[in-house]
């Protein structure tokens, strides 16, 4: 079979079975994925191409499961406008999705534990401002001109089998910023974010947001830390303040032996 032939040769899904169209293949290590079944797979990951077919199995079947997570995660906290954090406190979890319908998005839900690192990055990008000279071209100003735009993103570290990182942009558009031209030092890239923090709304709040979302997870996971180092630190007896009792206290803190807070 020719190139042309093997082009448009009928394909079928290694993981439902039907039948792809010409434009829908998601090509696997060992097979094909039609576009229905890859639009299951977490939108976190990016290993599509050098994955199996028994290894894109495994994890429509954990995403099939977290349909179970995502219906019994209670929101008591939302971070972000658009792309949102939303934390369950209560259970210690979490998910990042766009969506207003949790149910059909089926966002991944992570414990808190999970969190390995999180931060907040923020991209600029500049382009010159030209003027036309007298003959109509389009000239340089002296000294150059910028007009600066930013994006901030949030990068979550987690330890997930099918993903490590979970970046996503916390404003819709980018923040132009546009330096005034008296102003001294106005096209010194050094001092440029500090102008556009003190003089954008818009670059404020996606700082704040950024840094509220960052303190949030960072702090759950420090949070995880010391409760798991604190489970594992050795039991030191004390004296039981109802009873007398040479005791190691409980989980609770509660004397073993009259049921006592020993802890004060």
């Amino acid at each position: 079979m020719g190139l042309f032939g093997k082009l448009f040769e009928k394909k079928s899904c290694d993981i439902c079975g039907g039948d792809i169209g010409l434009l829908g293949n998601r090509k696997l290590e060992d097979g094909n994925l039609c576009k229905n079944c890859a639009a299951k797979l977490s939108p976190w990951f990016s290993e599509r191409r050098s994955s199996t077919v028994a290894q894109i199995q495994e994890q429509l079947d954990y995403r099939e499961k977290n349909k179970e997570a995502v219906a019994s995660f209670n929101t008591t906290r939302t971070l972000g406008n658009y792309t949102k954090v939303l934390l369950d406190e209560d259970n210690r979890k979490f998910l990042v999705t766009s969506a207003s319908n949790l149910r059909e998005a089926n966002p991944d839900v992570l414990d808190y534990s999970q969190v390995t690192g999180c931060k907040l990055d923020i991209d600029e990008s500049r382009s010159e401002l030209k003027r036309e000279d007298a003959e109509g071209k389009e000239v340089s100003y002296n000294p150059p001109r910028y007009e600066y735009e930013y994006d901030f993103y949030i990068v979550i570290n987690v330890n997930h089998p099918y993903f490590d990182t979970i970046r996503f942009k916390i404003n819709r558009s980018s923040i132009e910023v546009t330096p005034p031209v008296n102003r001294p030092g106005a096209n010194v890239t050094t001092n440029i974010a500090g102008f556009a923090r003190n003089s954008s709304v818009e670059f404020r709040e996606a700082e704040q947001t950024g840094k509220e979302i960052v303190s949030a997870l960072t702090g759950a996971r420090q949070q995880v830390r010391d409760e798991a180092a604190a489970a594992n630190a050795p039991k030191i007896a004390v004296t039981c303040p109802f009873c007398s009792a040479n005791t190691i206290p409980d989980a609770m803190g509660r004397c073993e032996y009259c049921g006592g807070s020993v802890n004060g």
